[in-house]
C-alpha cells in the first residue's frame, strides 16, 4: 500500500473510550452512537433473560442480570465515512483498572455527566487518568429530558471540580414542557426534537431553524425562545472560542446537552465529534516515536477476555495498532517471547459478534485469538523491535484466600484462575514454591470478587468459598527478599508471588508500608508491578 492511501485510511480512524459515574446512562449513550452508525437498527433490541433490556455491549450473563456493565466491550462500526472504534468501558468504580488499560488504548474520551448529579466521584477519578495522559476530551451532559439543574451551573462545576475550561458546543432550549432541543453555535442553528412513540428505540424527526425564527416562539413559547436567544448571547460574550489545539493538549473540553435515552442531541454531537475528534497520535516506544502513518505495523495488547464465544470457550487478545496496516496471516515480532509468530483470524466485535477482518490499519482495535501466548501489555512490531511501555496493574485494596468446593475441580479451578489472572478479572497470588491449593486473590474492589466466583461458576463449573484476609495494601518487592520478609514477619503480613512469580508483600495499613520504607530500605517495595 503506498503512504497516501495509507494516510487516508488512519485519518479516517476514531478511537474513543466513554467514561462516566455509574448510572450516568453510558451505555445508553453507547447503544445510540451505535443506532446513528447504523450498526443496530433499533436500540434496546436485545432482551435479557426475565424480559429486561439491556444494552448490545453487556455480553457477559452478569452484566445482562444486574443491568451493569463490567468489563470492557470494543465495538467498530462506520459514520460519515470515518470508522469509529467505541471502546466501552465500566462505570462501576471497583472495575477502574480495567478502564484505566481502555483509556490507554483510546486516543480521546467521551465524559458523561448526570443533568442533575453534576460532576461525581468515579467522573473525577476517570478524569484524572485522562488528565495524566493529556487525553482529549468531550463533555456531553446527559438526561437532560428530566428535570435537572441550570446548565450555567453543570458548565461552572466542571470548570471547578476537574480544573478545565470548558466551552459549549451545544446549549439546550427548554421550554415548561420539557426540554425540545439544542442550540449549534457552529452551525448556528437551532436543531429541534420530536419525540417519538417507540421511546428512544429508532433515531428522532429533526428540524432546523435560526435562532430568531419565529417558528421557535410557536414550539416552545415566547418566554422559553426569549430565554434561549439571551443564553446564547451570554455564552456567546463570555465562554470565548474553542481552541483546537487546547483541546488536542487535554486542557479545553467541548460541553454538549442531550438525552441518550430519547435521542435528543446525540446526533450534533456525533457530527461535531467527527469533525473536531483527533485521529491516532503517535505513541513512545522506548526512545523512539511512533508515527502512525509509517508503514510498518506495530500494536500492544491492552484486554485479554476469555470465553467470549460460548460454543467455542476460546480467547481472544485485543490490540490497538499503533502504526502501519494489519494484514489476516501476517508474521511479526513477538517482543516479550522474542520469537515470530503468524497472526490468523483477526476479528473486530460488536459486544459478543465477530466478524472475521482482512485488513485494519492504526487507530483500530482487534481481537486475534489467543492460544495462551499473549500477556496485557504485550508489543508486535514489524521491523525493528520496538517495545511499547507496559500497562501497570493497580494495587489491589482487598485481598481473599480462595477454597474449593470439590476437590475434583483443581483442574478446572487452575484453568480458571490463568485465564481470569490474565484478564485482570482479579490479581492471583500464592505463596513461593506453591500451587493453586493456596491461592489469594487481590482486588481493586469488593465486586470483582463477586464476578470472579459467578464466572467461575458459570464459564468453569467450579465453586469456590473466598475468605476475606485482614489486609488493605500491596507491595511488590523489587529488593532484597530477605528484607521483604523481615517486612512480613514483624508487620504480621504475607509474602506471597504473583501469576508471573514476581513477590510481593501484604500488609494491614498504609502506615504498615511506611513503616518498611522508613526501617527496612533495602526491600524496596512499590505499589505497581
Amino acid at each position: 500500500m503506498d503512504d497516501q492511501e495509507l494516510m487516508r485510511q488512519v485519518n479516517r480512524r476514531k478511537t474513543f473510550a466513554i467514561i462516566s459515574h455509574p448510572d450516568a446512562g453510558k451505555t445508553t449513550l453507547t447503544e445510540k452512537l451505535l443506532l446513528y452508525g447504523g450498526a443496530i437498527q433499533m436500540a434496546g433490541s436485545v432482551k435479557a433473560r426475565r424480559a429486561r433490556q439491556h444494552a448490545v455491549s453487556d455480553w457477559m450473563e452478569i452484566e445482562k442480570e444486574r443491568g451493569i456493565s463490567v468489563t470492557s466491550s470494543v465495538m467498530q462500526f462506520p459514520y460519515r465515512g470515518f470508522q469509529l472504534n467505541l471502546l466501552d468501558t465500566p462505570g462501576h468504580q471497583d472495575f477502574g483498572e480495567d478502564t484505566y488499560r481502555t483509556l490507554h488504548a483510546a486516543d480521546c474520551a467521551i465524559m458523561l455527566i448526570d443533568n442533575n448529579k453534576g460532576v461525581e466521584a468515579q467522573t473525577r477519578k476517570l478524569f484524572e487518568v485522562c488528565r495524566r495522559r493529556r487525553t482529549p476530551i468531550f463533555t456531553f451532559v446527559n438526561k437532560c429530558d428530566r428535570l435537572g439543574r441550570d446548565p450555567f451551573e453543570i458548565v461552572d462545576e466542571v470548570e471547578q471540580v476537574l480544573g478545565i475550561r470548558c466551552i459549549p458546543s451545544t446549549w439546550p432550549v427548554r421550554s415548561f414542557s420539557g426540554f425540545k432541543g439544542v442550540y449549534d453555535r457552529m452551525h448556528q442553528r437551532v436543531v429541534t426534537f420530536e419525540s417519538g412513540l417507540d421511546h428512544g428505540a429508532s433515531r428522532v424527526e429533526t428540524h432546523e431553524m435560526e435562532l430568531n425564527d419565529a417558528a421557535l416562539d410557536t414550539l416552545v413559547g415566547e418566554e422559553a425562545a426569549k430565554q434561549a436567544r439571551e443564553e446564547v448571547e451570554l455564552l456567546d460574550g463570555a465562554s470565548g472560542q474553542f481552541d483546537l489545539a487546547a483541546f488536542n493538549r487535554g486542557e479545553l473540553s467541548p460541553v454538549f446537552f442531550g438525552s441518550a435515552m430519547n435521542n435528543f442531541g446525540v446526533e450534533p454531537f456525533l457530527d461535531e465529534f467527527i469533525r473536531i475528534g483527533p485521529t491516532p497520535a503517535p505513541r513512545i516506544a522506548g526512545d523512539k516515536v511512533i508515527d502512525p502513518v509509517e508503514n510498518v505495523f506495530r500494536a500492544f495488547v491492552f484486554k485479554i477476555q476469555a470465553n467470549m464465544d460460548r460454543a467455542h470457550r476460546d480467547r481472544l487478545a485485543f490490540m490497538r495498532i499503533v502504526s502501519g496496516r494489519f494484514e489476516r496471516g501476517m508474521r511479526v515480532w513477538h517482543v516479550r517471547e522474542e520469537r515470530e509468530i503468524r497472526l490468523n483470524s483477526p476479528q473486530v466485535t460488536m459486544a459478543q459478534e465477530r466478524v472475521q477482518v482482512d485488513e485494519a490499519f492504526a487507530g483500530d482495535v482487534i481481537g486475534i485469538i489467543d492460544p495462551g501466548m499473549f500477556q496485557i501489555g504485550d508489543t508486535l512490531t514489524e521491523g525493528e523491535r520496538v517495545a511499547f511501555e507496559g500497562i501497570p496493574r493497580f494495587s489491589p485494596e482487598h485481598f481473599t484466600r480462595l477454597r474449593l468446593k470439590d476437590p475434583l475441580k483443581r483442574k478446572q479451578l487452575q484453568q480458571g484462575l490463568q485465564q481470569l489472572a490474565l484478564e485482570g478479572t482479579v490479581q492471583v497470588f500464592h505463596k513461593a514454591g506453591m500451587t493453586e491449593k493456596d491461592a489469594y486473590l487481590g482486588a481493586v474492589g469488593q465486586l470483582q470478587f463477586e464476578v470472579f466466583k459467578h464466572r467461575m461458576a458459570t464459564e468453569y463449573r467450579v465453586e469456590v468459598i473466598l475468605d476475606a484476609l485482614p489486609y488493605s495494601v500491596c507491595r511488590w518487592v523489587q529488593g532484597d527478599l530477605a528484607a521483604a520478609q523481615k517486612v512480613a514477619k514483624f508487620r504480621d503480613g504475607a509474602l506471597l508471588e504473583d501469576h508471573l512469580d514476581r513477590p510481593l508483600v501484604l500488609l494491614h495499613s498504609e502506615r504498615d508500608a511506611a513503616w518498611a520504607e522508613r526501617e527496612v530500605p533495602d526491600a524496596k517495595l512499590t505499589p505497581v508491578a
